[in-house]
Formats: C-alpha cells, structure tokens, sequence
C-alpha cells in the first residue's frame, strides 16, 4: 500500500447530489467506483453492487426490477423511483485520492468531505441519513459528534442545524460478506421506522 500519497491526483465526486425537495431519507455511500465499472450514470452503478436489487426486493418483491437485460441497471427506472419514495443520494466524500484504481474502500483516502448540512438544507422533510458501509460511516462521524451505531441500528445527531437519524447500514458491496436477504431485512427496518414501507 502506498503511504505518500500527495503524487496522487484528487478525484472530484463526478455526480451532483440527487436531493428532491420533499425527500425523507438522505442515503450516503463513500464515492463511486472508477468509471469503467459502471453501468449507469447514477448512483450505486456497479454491477456487482446490491443497491438497486435490495430495493427492487424490499418495495416490488422483485430483485431483478432495476436490472436491464444486460445486467446492469435502468438509469430512468432508478431515478425515478428514488424522486417518487423521496430518496435522497450523495456520498460522503466529495474529493479522494484512489490508492489503487478499483472500487475498494479500503484504498480511498478522503481529500473532502461532503457537506452533508447543506444537503439537508435542501431536502426540509429529511429526518434520516443513512451510511451504507464503514468507510461511509467513518468519513461523516470525522464531521459528526457521536459514537457509531451498531449496524442495522440509528443514533441521532446534528448535523448542521438539523436534528436527525443516523442509521448504519451494512455496505451493499459483493465484497461485504453477508446474503442479500439478511441485507435487505436490515434496510427493511430502517425503511419501516422512516414509513417508506408498511411494517411487517
């Protein structure tokens, strides 16, 4: 692993921040993977990420109902679904340095955070941020007073001027070693508590 890492250029976040107005949940990853991994222009684009299957499971009963024939996702589909539920989407840096070109986490050095108070501000309804994985956590707790909650659970914070839930949620990655159906029953709860879906 690299340890100087001041030779390496910043990469600024390539997507503005997906925040409709009357949204009531404010989700957060870390940043995107490098371009060549995508199969959207959208958030959670990698085709190896759960994202868009654990939603398609948790609010139509259907895994593959974001999943194009090719197996990515459907940009149109995705977006508007996220501006219908009031979902919001950004990640928690805005600037890393990328150890090795890949989609690890591990190898993300955060340049700048984002400023998630400023998101807030736009979205007057959001009484949630929700982190989707540690590195996600780590980087807003480095802006955020608080201790991290334990994962499928919330705290609340301030961020800004606004009291909200954080909820830790566990990474959608592949690489994060738990079954999509014991994943999406940790969003499930969350969705619940925020009444997005209907309790069990």
């Amino acid at each position: 692993m690299i340890n100087e890492t001041h030779d390496i250029p910043v990469e600024r976040h390539p997507l503005e921040p997906f925040l409709p107005s009357d949204g009531r949940i404010l989700m957060l990853g870390s940043f995107p993977p490098p371009r060549q991994r995508w199969s959207m222009n959208f958030f959670y684009p990698n085709k190896q990420n759960d994202m868009w299957r654990i939603m398609g499971l948790l609010f139509f009963g259907d895994k593959d109902r974001f999943v194009r024939s090719d197996g990515g996702f459907d940009e149109d589909m995705v977006r508007g679904f996220c501006n219908e539920r009031g979902i919001g989407l950004f990640d928690t840096a805005c600037e890393v340095r990328r150890l090795n070109n890949d989609a690890s986490d591990k190898f993300l050095v955060v340049a700048r955070c984002s400023d998630v108070g400023a998101m807030l501000a736009k979205m007057p309804r959001c009484g949630a941020v929700v982190v989707t994985g540690q590195k996600a956590l780590d980087t807003l707790l480095s802006t955020v007073e608080g201790e991290a909650p334990s994962i499928g659970s919330f705290m609340e914070v301030t961020i800004g001027d606004r009291k909200v839930r954080l909820y830790r949620m566990p990474s959608t990655s592949r690489a994060y070693p738990l079954a999509i159906g014991k994943k999406a029953e940790s969003y499930r709860v969350m969705f619940e508590n925020e009444g997005l879906i209907p309790a069990l």
